[in-house]
């Protein structure tokens, strides 16, 4: 696990271009998703399609890819009769498998976040858009520092991410949870990234400004950012989030299509066509590091690339 320095930006000095959405991705290579543990079910039936995404992002022009590991937590492999040594076995593996496909690419720099979805993801239920648990502070915080203490514990091993991608967030509130959760280690490096319903407030309805500043705050932020929002959101929420810190800012949002819960079904068109156009504009903003969430593919991130390089 990497660690944090004076300068918390040093760590992703030079990183323009994340990866896409893995989930969406898996899919359209035939992955079955439709069980509670979503991509994490593809980690036990065929690591191979998690490598094949990775590298196709890479080879898209991503720098820093993030783990297949968004829905791994004791609390969901429980649910399905799996205990906990598989739950933390299943976070490590997706590390290893970004760390071995990164190393496939010896003349690049490639970092791995580790992703870790909110609460409300391990519900499988949507709660992650809205962030309205049935659980106490003290449970949200467990729950967090669970999947932190086992790639804290990993430093220096193969399986030892560079930071960790503290992904969706709906709300101020499980934010500060998970900067509880972090205090045992605070050398640790963390991203924050929220999932915004307008272009002011987060999912649960707090200012995203006052979010991002209760995270600048943790010795452990690296990085603050939106992802899994729509992205014409994406300019007055880079706007937000400058006016609240001066951290290093990372933006992947959605492909532009919109998710019909009743329909259990996407709609409306992806903006493959324009991303690059969007993601300039999002640079020119401040943004640091921009890629794609769910229903982006490489075709996006190869754009994201483009713009990156011609700035």
């Amino acid at each position: 696990m990497t660690q944090t320095t004076e300068q918390p930006g040093a760590l992703l000095r030079g990183v323009r271009v994340l990866d896409g959405g893995m989930a969406s991705e898996l899919e359209f290579l035939g992955a079955r998703l439709d069980g509670p543990l979503w991509s994490a079910q593809v980690l036990q039936d065929a690591p191979e399609k998690i490598a094949a995404v990775h590298r196709a992002y890479i080879e898209a022009g991503a720098e820093c890819i993030l783990t297949a590991s968004y829905q791994v937590s004791r609390m969901g492999y429980a649910e399905i009769g799996l205990d906990a040594d598989e739950a933390d076995a299943a976070l490590l593996q997706a590390v290893q498998l970004a760390r071995q496909t990164a190393a496939e690419f010896p003349q690049r720099r490639i970092l791995v976040a580790t992703s870790l979805g909110p609460y409300g993801a391990a519900l499988h239920n949507g709660a992650e858009y809205h962030g309205n648990y049935a659980c106490t502070f003290a449970e949200l915080v467990q729950f967090h520092r669970d999947r932190i203490a086992i790639l804290a514990a990993a430093a220096g091993c193969s399986t030892a991410p560079d930071l960790l991608a503290f992904e969706t967030l709906p709300s101020l509130e499980e934010a500060e949870a998970i900067g509880e959760a972090l205090a045992p280690w605070p050398t640790l490096a963390a991203w924050f990234s929220f999932t915004c319903k307008d272009a002011q407030h987060v999912a649960h309805g707090e200012l995203l400004g006052d979010c991002a500043a209760a995270v600048a705050r943790f010795p452990q932020t690296v990085a603050i950012g939106v992802n899994c929002t729509q992205p014409a959101l994406i300019p007055a929420l880079i706007a937000e989030l400058r006016a609240a810190s001066a951290l290093p800012i990372v933006v992947y949002p959605n492909s532009g299509e919109g998710w019909n819960p009743q329909a259990r079904r996407w709609t409306g068109a992806s903006a493959a066509a324009r991303f690059g156009g969007m993601a300039a504009d999002w640079f020119s903003l401040g943004a640091q590091i921009a890629g794609g969430c769910c229903r982006t593919r490489p075709a996006h991130i190869r754009q994201v690339a483009e713009a990156a390089r011609r700035l």
